[in-house]
């Protein structure tokens, strides 16, 4: 059905430069995504583009409340204990030879993704690969990318696994109100619509690991843990930490008598770190950097050997022969080092570490932060702004470890003993986890309305409270896809979309339905790869509607391949699991680029065969 050709009006024009001036903000990162958001919300009601009645609809459209309620839902179920079960199952099943191991963790994580989002699939698992990794003697650098690859291909099983995909019917009710006269409405696709795409493409990514993947994954012993508790040993090579711990005693002619911890550091430029406090009889593991010493306090500290002796000569310290004060304290079965990654939803994203105090709310010492191939310590690693992904080493005892991983601001990279929270509470996740999908699957209720209901019970009935519901949800994801909905709007009642999609198909030229849709398949691809999905969701299925109007091809399946292709996010580490594996494996962005190059070809090919196979 082609259709007259569009003039270029003032108004599109406006909307083509808030499309380029969104896409350069999204790239560049000059400020942070979820503010650009906003701000190009606000331009567009400043500019009149979208009217006042429409311009906040997307605080409460279906696609933002959907994703708010998958969020409490999957907390709840990870609040009650249900994926240490799932870890245990999948070692008495997975065997301990990667070819079993790798389709079993990546099968399940794979179809757990596909109804509760990819990314809290992966922060849920990452302890539970450091568990496998240890009993198994398989690296994490091993497992991790395999996780995190099919986590991705996951959330294409179902309509709730990633954003793009509970967005789109949001995106197509829009597209309809714009349709030419005559034109067919396009129908909204069901939860199981793209389950057997999303399940041909997950078992791709299986098999490519297993004949094709593994030998490009990279083995970095560094990475790789032989025991749940990584040694010493291996937190000096990884990350340059001197941790030689001695035990001094605080002298009556000492300088340091009534300075601080925080002053204590300072004066040794933070090349050593106290752990440990005794005082008046009291015994602290990671004390307050603002805690005063006195004279007979004796303090842990940690750093290279020679500096420790040299600054207990220069300060008047006595050293002690081995330890007699915090002989229980730093034994092993109590205390120790370990990794913790910042997750989606965390406070300390956006944030720098000088603005929390982890040793007097957590009882534990930060030692350094990883970033990519950078390592913090000292003063930079209280300079730097925190954000997804960034890797905390920390040392404290394994019970305040467990309480941090409960905060659910980091996930541990470790297999460190704790108690389920509320196991008492499964029969209720679980009920209200299958409500939900049952309203879904035999009701005619919105999407939203189903899972809400579900969320509800589960806050109603104790699974979750409702902070901690408040804390699940990733605030900084509702905010970016509400405030780019009205953007979709603008494109579509403009005549921006049909008008970039007349320009589009005249470079083309006049090719086959199937050129068409790679060249749509690849544009998702790269933009899913510069910028946010959700923003490339967004700007990218009014333009594949339109393309497929003009050429005479099917809007369901263009605009389907936008949001399945926007999940494309392999080669670099750009996709929010990627950065949440990255620091734990080990893994370099060239590292990305080898193993994500061939997995996004097939991807491409895999989807495009599904999809024009069952969407009809």
């Amino acid at each position: 059905m082609e259709s007259a050709a569009l003039e270029l009006s003032n108004e599109m024009m406006m909307v083509l430069a808030i499309l380029a001036y969104t896409v350069i903000l999204f790239v560049t990162e000059v400020i942070r995504i979820d503010v650009a958001a906003v701000l190009i919300l606000v331009v567009l009601g400043l500019t009149g583009l979208v009217p006042d009645t429409h311009l906040f609809d997307g605080f409460a459209s279906n696609a933002v409340i959907s994703i708010i309620a998958v969020m409490i839902l999957g907390a709840g179920l990870d609040r009650t204990g249900v994926m240490s079960k799932v870890a245990g199952f999948i070692m008495k099943i997975g065997g301990k030879s990667e070819k079993t191991v790798i389709p079993v963790v990546s099968g399940t994580v794979g179809v757990i993704s596909g109804f509760m989002q990819n990314v809290g699939a992966t922060a849920l698992f990452l302890p539970v690969m450091s568990r496998i990794s240890s009993q198994t003697k398989i690296g994490l650098s091993r497992l991790l990318m395999p996780m995190g690859f099919c986590a991705i291909l996951g959330g294409t099983v179902t309509m709730v696994g990633s954003s793009p995909l509970i967005l789109l019917n949001d995106l197509i009710e829009t597209s309809n109100r714009s349709l030419p006269p005559g034109a067919e409405t396009l129908k909204a696709f069901g939860l199981f619509s793209v389950t057997p795409i999303g399940i041909m493409m997950l078992i791709a990514g299986i098999i490519y690991f297993l004949l094709i993947g593994r030998f490009l994954l990279p083995n970095n012993a560094q990475n790789d843990a032989s025991s749940g508790q990584k040694s010493d040993n291996y937190f000096k090579e990884t990350y340059g930490i001197s941790n030689t711990k001695k035990e001094l005693v605080i002298d009556k002619n000492s300088p340091l008598v009534g300075k601080t911890i925080l002053e204590l550091e300072a004066l040794t430029q933070e090349k050593i770190t106290v752990l440990a406090l005794s005082s008046e009889g009291h015994r602290i593991l990671s004390p307050s950097r603002k805690h005063f010493l006195w004279v007979g306090d004796s303090i842990g500290v940690m750093g290279k050997k020679e500096e420790i002796e040299s600054f207990a000569n220069n300060f008047g310290l006595k050293q002690t022969n081995g330890f007699k004060v915090f002989k229980h304290t730093f034994n092993e079965s109590n205390a120790g080092f370990s990794e913790a990654v910042v997750v989606p939803g965390s406070r300390f994203l956006g944030k720098k570490l000088s603005d929390f105090h982890f040793r007097q709310e957590f009882g534990i010492t930060i030692v350094a932060i990883s970033r990519g191939d950078e390592v913090f310590r000292g003063q930079d690693m209280y300079a730097i702004t925190l954000r997804l992904g960034d890797t905390f080493v920390i040392y404290g005892g394994w019970h305040d470890q467990a309480g941090l991983t409960k905060s659910r601001n980091v996930a541990l990279v470790g297999d460190i003993p704790s108690e389920l929270e509320r196991p008492q509470k499964v029969p209720h996740a679980i009920f209200f986890f299958a409500v939900a999908l049952g309203l879904v699957i035999f009701t005619d209720l919105k999407l939203s309305i189903a899972l809400l209901t579900g969320a509800i019970g589960m806050i109603i009935t104790g699974v979750i409270h409702i902070d901690e519901a408040y804390r699940a949800v990733s605030w900084k994801t509702v905010f970016l896809l509400a405030s780019l909905i009205p953007l979709g709007y603008a494109m579509e009642h403009t005549g921006t979309a049909a008008w970039v999609a007349q320009k589009t198909i005249a470079g083309l030229g006049d090719v086959n339905q199937y050129v068409y849709q790679i060249a749509i398949a690849i544009l998702a691809t790269v933009f899913s790869l510069v910028m946010s999905n959700v923003g490339a969701t967004v700007l990218l299925v009014p333009l594949a509607i339109n393309i497929a109007l003009e050429t005479g091809g099917n809007p369901a399946v263009y605009a389907l391949i936008v949001a399945l292709g926007t999940s494309n996010a392999f080669i670099l580490p750009t996709h929010q699991v990627s950065a949440l594996i990255m620091g734990p494996g080990g893994y370099k962005v060239k590292d990305f680029l080898r193993v994500g190059s061939l997995m996004s070809v097939i991807f491409i090919g895999v989807m495009l065969l599904g999809v024009n196979l069952f969407i009809k």
